[in-house]
């Protein structure tokens, strides 16, 4: 299996990989396993462990990979269907953000409006890709700035640079691309433990 993020937009299949127990077990089978291989990493019993991966197969979290007789019992081996998962904001379609709603280029709440429209287009591109490769560009980077005016200036001039880009390679005709460009405070990064 290749690394790769799958987008669950199905409702079920968010909730089923939001639950604690059943994320730990898509973190732990990246690589194949079985309930009796994951049971002891998860401190859990076989049983309650395959009941949990009985739930992830049946909404195409996780796949059989194989079964292995031993003695009178068959040894179900699974793996994630993918390495990483995201859940796109249309598995929550009534609750979802929409730029529409709060277009003040200001606030938070368009920026997070725009990062799940962002995601939710971005998510059904790649369901809709099927393994080809999606054209795509993206900048991460950091800045400080040393007060509030030098960052109002920055925003300014690079919001006047994007537009006269856009205006200079923008066509009629062709095929349309989102841009999104956001600013927001950093935050120091999470202790993972």
């Amino acid at each position: 299996m290749t690394d790769r993020t799958s987008v669950i937009e199905d409702p079920a299949a968010a909730a089923i990989a939001l639950d604690p127990v059943r994320a730990r077990l898509l973190g732990l089978l990246r690589e194949p396993g079985s309930a009796s291989s994951v049971a002891s990493a998860m401190a859990m019993s076989r049983q309650k462990v395959n009941y949990h991966l009985r739930a992830l197969e049946a909404h195409g979290l996780v796949e059989m990979v194989e079964e292995r007789r031993k003695g009178n019992m068959t040894e179900r081996v699974v793996r994630a269907t993918a390495d990483a998962f995201v859940i796109s904001p249309r598995a929550w379609a009534l609750v979802a953000p929409d730029p529409d709603r709060s277009p003040d280029m200001l606030s938070v709440q368009w920026l997070l409006a725009l990062a799940a429209r962002l995601l939710r287009e971005v998510g059904r591109l790649v369901t809709g890709a099927r393994g080809r490769r999606v054209a795509t560009f993206a900048i991460d980077g950091e800045i400080t700035f040393a007060t509030a005016a030098d960052r109002a200036a920055f925003a300014r001039e690079l919001g006047e640079s994007v537009r006269a880009l856009a205006a200079k390679y923008h066509s009629d005709q062709g095929r349309p691309h989102r841009l999104v460009v956001a600013l927001h405070p950093s935050l120091p990064p999470e202790d993972e433990t």
